[in-house]
Formats: structure tokens, C-alpha cells, sequence
């Protein structure tokens, strides 16, 4: 009889893969976590990992552990609860959905009424739509796209970038910790660099425009490294897993003018920065950049797994992708998927959330420029709307990043404190939900600030 192992895990001990927990975590917690560490593959996202916490439950931006301790939500999921954790009129629409029919392709009023929500705040001219279930299946369905309308069969995209972890996007990650050992790569995919204002990959920063610079290059590549097939450039409008990375003023124009040239299309990955995240319905209204293909997701549906892609009816319409099946996907835009996209935008346009997270995140990153007076070692504060990333550096001269175990250290004691971040990376993202109050914030920034002051007491803060 084969038997399986379970590792044990106590407060601050290594999980499975020898992460070290945060010493955080009451006894239920980590009781559930430990069992699950039993069953699950290594891999996990590092936030559940060094946590090592149980959620019972959440309300707006406060999120509940099983031992009944409190925490502010810097998170949402990496910006997937948009709405919010538990909003009732959010559960009565899933439910009611739940209860009836749940399945299948089928037309649904919810389907109808969200398209009709949707159609409202899209770009001009990206007037259709289809359904996926994760992200990656739906980039991977505008890829499809792109080349069944421009016969060509190879893409572009950043250092940087991130756009899903399947087959025909991993060669475009740019972490390579995600696809080392992964290959061979599918072929026919080219990177090139992202102007980060901050520290620009082409060493320009304060000599040369690093947007212009980075627009040169990548027709200098496209001319020199492809074979003249290109089907389409994809690009975040703000380079999420990188770090909430806003390029230049003038980049993404000139990213869509560089695509057309070269007889491709231009998708923007707004999987992060949709509905409302970045102040704006979408990242690419910030420069008034109409893109051929969005892709969408997280924040669409409010935590229920939907995603999407839109795209303009001229390039829709292109065989094979537009052949009966040739887009649709089994789980995608079925019943419970629609009510929750349907219900989610409902409650995005009907409580303001796109203006509050203008009116918060300007909120937020003046309170985190102030305390960067405070603290030399927040080298960069950026963001727009509630994308909010804060790098955290050694040294401001040489710009070189925070090491792993100062983060972690950060991370611990925030959590300790009652705050979720993502600070165990030297890239701090603050992505809260839109419907975060101001009281909320503040009290998360507290926590912050708390927290920056107690590690950089630390006699090796900042060393290791």
C-alpha cells in the first residue's frame, strides 16, 4: 500500500520546499496548513507560503484568518478582488446564478447585460468579445487571433513582461526563473527591452530618452532577428509582476505605431490593469492608445477565474479563429462566469470604484513619497490608481535592490502588525481593492511605516 508523507510544519518552521513561515500564523492555521502541505506540489504562490495562514473570511479590504486576527489587504489577490472581499450584492448575484443553471454556452441575460456594461468603457472601435477561463488561455486565444488575421506567426514582447506560464507564452516571461529548464521554447518569439524610468535596461537613465531608445531597438530587432512574420507585439500598459512599472510618456504610441509598421497587431495585456485598477477603465486610456486586441481578467470578474480578450469586429471576424468553435473555450463566459463578470461591473460603475481608486491611490503615494524622506531605503515610489509599486534599494547611488532576507523581514513584520503585502520581493506592489476607504488606507500605511521603522533598526537591515 502506497502511504503518503506529511510534513510538519510549526510557527516559523519550513513549509514544504523549505520556506521559512513568519511565525505568524495561530495554532488552526497552521494546523489546516500543514495538511495541505501533505497534499499540494511545491509551487505555491510565496505570499501562502511564508504565511502560512488560513483565510476564514473578508470584508471590502479587511481580510480574517481562522484564529479571528485582522488584516489590512494590500493584495486583493494579486488585484483579482477588485470589489472587495464578501460584497453581499456580489454573492446574491452568484448565488441566484448557482441555484438556476450554471453550465454551458448558451446565451444568458447576464452574458447579454454585461456585454452591454463592457461596450460602454472599452477603447473606441474595440467593440468584441470572447470568454476564457485563466489568463494565459486567453492570451494565448490573441495570439491565435493575430495570426488568423495577419497571416504572420511571430511576436514581441518584454523584458519584464508576464503573461502566463503555458507553452505559447513562457518564451515571452521576463523572469527567467519561470522558464529555466523549461525548454525548448516555442519558436518564433522575440524580447525586447521595457523603458523602466527608474533604472532604464539600455543604461540611458538621465542620458537619453530610454522610451525613444528602447523604441529604436526593437525595430533594429524586428528587422534583424525575425523573419518578417510578425503577427503582434503584446505589452502591459504597466508591467505588473515586474513591479508596477509605468513605461514613458510616448511609449505605447509609438509601440502601436512600430507594430503597424512591421504589418503586426498590438495587444495590450490589460489583465492587471482593466476595470479600473490603474484610475482609468483601462491602462491604455492614460495615453489614449487604442490597441488592437485587450486581453482582460482578474478584477473583471471580482475572484470568480474569468478572462477575456476584445478586439476590434475587422479583426474578430478572421477564419480560422473566427470558424464556428475556432474561439470559444468550455468554461468560458458560461453562466456563474457571466453573472459574476455582469455583477462585478454592476458594482465597479454603480459605487464609483474606478474614481476611488484615482482619488485613494493619489492618496496612498503621498503619504509613501513623504515617508521616503524618512527611509533612504525606498529608492523609487511609482503608480497610478491603486497599482502602486515601491522598489527597495541598498544604496540610492547604485540603485542595487534589497536582499531577500531584509525583505522577508519586512514581509514578517508588517503581517505581525496586521498588514498583507507583497514585501517580501524588493518591489513592493500595493494593489488594495478599489473599494478600499480612506480609513483603510491610512491604517495600512501605518502599519507600513511601523514596520519600515522597526527593521531598519536592525543592526544588518539592509546587509543580507
Amino acid at each position: 500500500m502506497k502511504t503518503t508523507t506529511r510534513t510538519a510544519v510549526k510557527n516559523g518552521a519550513p513549509a514544504a520546499g523549505g520556506a521559512q513561515g513568519s511565525g505568524v500564523a495561530g495554532p488552526r492555521s497552521l494546523e489546516l496548513f500543514t495538511e495541505e502541505q501533505g497534499y499540494f506540489t511545491p509551487g505555491l504562490q510565496q505570499i501562502a507560503i511564508f504565511s502560512q495562514l488560513v483565510m476564514d473570511k473578508g470584508r471590502g479590504a479587511l481580510l480574517y484568518d481562522v484564529d479571528g486576527k485582522e488584516y489590512v489587504d494590500f493584495v486583493a489577490g494579486v488585484c483579482v478582488a477588485a470589489i472587495g472581499h464578501g460584497h453581499p450584492g456580489y454573492a446574491q448575484a452568484i448565488a441566484e446564478q448557482v441555484a438556476n443553471i450554471h453550465v454551458g454556452s448558451f446565451t444568458t441575460r447576464n452574458r447579454v447585460e454585461f456585454c452591454r456594461r463592457l461596450m460602454r468603457h472599452t477603447p473606441k472601435g474595440l467593440d468584441r468579445v470572447q470568454l476564457y477561463s485563466g489568463g494565459a488561455e486567453s492570451v494565448e486565444a490573441a495570439f491565435r487571433l493575430a495570426k488568423s488575421h495577419t497571416q504572420g506567426f511571430e511576436f514581441v514582447g518584454f523584458w519584464g513582461g508576464f503573461h502566463g506560464k503555458t507553452g505559447g507564452v513562457l518564451p515571452l516571461l521576463g523572469d527567467t526563473s519561470f522558464k529555466q529548464g523549461l525548454g525548448p521554447l516555442m519558436p518564433g518569439t522575440y524580447s525586447s527591452p521595457f523603458p523602466d524610468p527608474y533604472r532604464c535596461p539600455l543604461g540611458t537613465v538621465g542620458k537619453h530618452d530610454c522610451a525613444a531608445h528602447c523604441l529604436e531597438f526593437l525595430r533594429s530587432m524586428i528587422r534583424r532577428a525575425t523573419t518578417g512574420k510578425l503577427a503582434a507585439i503584446i505589452v502591459e500598459p504597466i508591467q505588473g509582476t515586474a513591479g508596477n512599472i509605468i513605461p514613458p510618456a510616448g511609449f505605447l504610441p509609438g509601440l502601436r505605431e512600430v507594430a503597424h509598421e512591421f504589418g503586426g497587431l498590438l495587444i495590450a495585456d490589460e489583465m492587471i490593469t482593466g476595470f479600473g485598477r490603474t484610475g482609468k477603465w483601462f491602462g491604455c486610456l492614460h495615453e489614449d492608445v487604442r490597441p488592437d486586441i485587450i486581453t482582460v481578467g482578474k478584477g473583471m470578474g471580482g475572484g470568480f477565474p474569468v478572462t477575456g480578450l476584445i478586439a476590434r469586429s475587422e479583426i474578430a471576424g478572421a477564419k480560422p479563429f473566427a470558424n464556428p468553435s475556432g474561439s470559444s473555450s468550455s468554461y468560458g463566459g458560461n453562466p456563474l462566469a457571466s453573472a459574476a463578470c455582469n455583477a462585478a461591473m454592476r458594482i465597479v460603475e454603480e459605487e464609483g470604484l474606478v474614481e476611488n481608486s484615482r482619488v485613494i491611490g493619489e492618496r496612498i503615494l503621498a503619504r509613501l513619497r513623504k515617508m521616503q524622506e524618512r527611509f533612504p531605503f525606498m529608492g523609487d515610489v511609482r503608480g497610478r490608481g491603486l497599482l502602486i509599486g515601491v522598489e527597495m534599494i541598498k544604496d540610492p547611488k547604485t540603485k542595487e535592490r534589497l536582499g531577500p532576507v531584509s525583505c522577508r523581514r519586512i514581509f514578517d513584520e508588517g503581517l505581525r502588525r496586521g498588514l498583507i503585502t507583497m514585501a517580501y520581493s524588493p518591489v513592493i506592489r500595493i494593489n488594495p481593492p478599489l473599494n478600499i476607504t480612506a480609513e483603510q488606507a491610512d491604517r495600512g500605511l501605518d502599519i507600513l511605516e511601523e514596520t519600515f521603522a522597526a527593521v531598519s533598526r536592525t543592526p544588518d537591515f539592509g546587509k543580507c
